[in-house]
């Protein structure tokens, strides 16, 4: 009994040394409002393990952003997509914060990027200060929270790395406080046959075990019947208590017949592996279903380092005539606690369901660069281009090419030709390659032209073809009108779209000079603002030029009055 308490208790002291390894009281928080989380660090992403925490900003932007300790920003960037608007500050202790989707900056941060906006005459610019440059100090004001870049809603995306490997860590091993009791949500489990002979419940595919709770609180699934190599995915999530967002999970841990086989957290990990969450997901399933199960096994091109444990790569092997108990629990930072207990039994049946291996006349070799002629084009896979062998389905079409389709991940780009002799010289400057959508529309990809080959670097699986765009972006005023007296007006704004190969650039001038316009391509807007600029005169003369993709332009011109 004792030696079981002197165990237990070793196990809570390790649990909390882990997360004691980082300073706790070294760091302010960088709001002023109660911490309640829309995305939590590690959570799955599109591509990607989410590098921060996302703060709720009240459903509202312009909140104080506050340094969360002394340092120098060591790199400012002023972007579209992405982090939009974003920060970094290095401290002395070792750890560079990051504070992403602002609104603006402070004032003397606003002004030093001002700067550099108008020497290069690009709203979107980077720049990383000379250390010492730009100093802060704990609790300053160095910005205001926003909805920039790739965010769909307002709220501070917010990391904390470590400055000498950049690796990202989770902010709330750093002493912040987010109330949570909730335990976290198991919404699906499965069990997948890993060899052809493996079978689960006379079936080869994987299977989707039903479950149901306990009077302890856990869970107790159907009885597996099974055979040979198996494995097991989970799709859960994790809730706070003051909010219904389905966030990630912090740690996993499998064991069978009481030993582990797998356990893996959320801690930290590198942005150069991020990308083999693909490897970590059933991407299949994913591409289908929008559902996204992380495997309890380890694929053998998955080269995450997130993984505390691994017995077998977590894989299971199941012997004919024992039995088996496999316990899966799941945590959340807080220590809230969900577990799943599996029985099975080892029983070699017959295989009524087979798992439907399709077969095509072309068996890619992951490992080797592979290149496939499609007639109007040309197909180029690098070695390593994909995570494993599969049969790739090619179809060739009169304009069209289909390269498989977006149930299979890429690692890196490949490359896609197409052949444009035959096209008349005059149409090949408004033509683009284009990947059509589920519904035959086709979505811009970066074309790089040269000679009669227009070529494009994608990741992206599935649909192929030259799309024409020969129409100009069209320019409207939202809240001013022509020889208008402006006096009041604190900023002008305007709405750009283009309907098919979309904005490239854009340029704008008030009496020949260029003037800052900030661009929120989610919304389409550009807004100027008047602090920005001395004033001229009282006439101003306004000239925006939107160039689209393709090259197509339109000119919008204005005058107005202002004193």
């Amino acid at each position: 009994m004792k030696k079981a308490l002197f165990g237990l208790l070793l196990l809570c002291l390790n649990t909390i040394n882990a997360q004691n390894n980082y300073p706790q009281d070294a760091f302010r928080s960088p709001l002023d409002i109660p911490l309640i989380l829309s995305g939590s660090f590690g959570e799955l992403r599109s591509n990607h393990f989410h590098s921060g925490i996302d703060i709720k900003t009240q459903q509202r932007e312009g909140l104080k952003t506050y340094a969360i300790a002394d340092g120098t920003i060591t790199r400012i960037k002023v972007s579209v997509w992405g982090y939009g608007k974003v920060i970094y500050i290095a401290h002395p202790n070792g750890y560079t914060s990051v504070y992403g989707h602002l609104q603006k900056f402070s004032p003397k941060i606003e002004a030093y990027i001002n700067k550099l906006q108008y020497e290069k005459e690009s709203f979107e610019v980077e720049t990383f200060p000379n250390f010492g440059e730009l100093t802060v100090e704990k609790g300053e004001i160095i910005a205001f929270t926003g909805n920039t870049g790739g965010s769909s809603g307002p709220h501070l995306h917010f990391e904390i790395r470590d400055s000498a490997s950049e690796k990202p860590t989770n902010p709330l091993l750093y002493g912040y406080d987010v109330k949570d009791a909730t335990d976290p949500v198991l919404a699906n489990l499965f069990v997948y046959p890993l060899t052809e002979k493996s079978t689960v419940n006379q079936s080869n595919n994987k299977v989707q075990l039903r479950f149901s709770k306990q009077k302890d609180g856990s869970f107790l699934a159907d009885k597996v019947y099974a055979s040979g190599t198996i494995g097991f995915g989970i799709n859960a999530f994790d809730r706070q208590d003051l909010a219904t967002n389905q966030n990630g999970l912090y740690k996993v841990q499998q064991t069978v017949n009481g030993k582990i086989y797998t356990e893996y957290d959320l801690e930290t990990f590198s942005f150069g592996e991020t990308r083999y969450i693909n490897t970590f997901i059933d991407y299949e399933h994913f591409a289908r279903n929008r559902q996204r199960i992380q495997r309890l096994y380890k694929t053998p091109s998955n080269e995450l380092s997130i993984y505390k444990e691994l017995y077998n790569d977590g894989k299971i092997d199941i012997s004919d005539g024992l039995s088996y108990t496999v316990e899966i629990t799941l945590k959340d930072i807080k220590n809230n606690t969900t577990k799943v207990v599996i029985p099975i039994e080892g029983k070699i049946q017959e295989t009524k369901i087979l798992k439907d291996n399709k077969k095509t006349a072309n068996f890619l070799i992951a490992k080797k660069p592979n290149s496939y002629n499609l007639g109007v084009a040309q197909v180029y896979f690098p070695a390593n281009t994909f995570y494993e062998d599969f049969y790739i389905d090619l179809k060739e079409g009169d304009e069209t090419v289909t390269i498989h389709n977006s149930t299979v991940p890429a690692h890196q780009n490949f490359t896609i030709t197409f052949d444009t002799s035959t096209y008349k010289q005059e149409d090949l400057s408004q033509l683009f390659i284009a990947r059509l959508d589920s519904k035959l529309n086709p979505d811009y990809n970066s074309t790089y032209k040269r000679g009669n080959t227009f070529s494009t670097r994608t990741r992206n699986l599935g649909t192929y073809t030259l799309a024409k765009d020969s129409v100009a972006p069209t320019i409207r005023a939202n809240n001013f009108k022509e020889k208008q007296w402006l006096s009041n007006y604190s900023y002008l704004s305007l709405t750009i779209t283009d309907d098919l190969s979309g904005v490239d650039t854009y340029r704008a001038t008030l009496n020949g000079k260029w003037i800052l316009m900030e661009y929120e391509p989610k919304k389409n807007l550009l807004i100027y603002n008047f602090d920005n600029d001395v004033v001229f005169e009282k006439e101003y003369n306004l000239e925006l030029i939107v160039t689209d993709n393709v090259g197509n332009s339109s000119t919008f011109k204005s005058t107005f009055f202002r004193k």
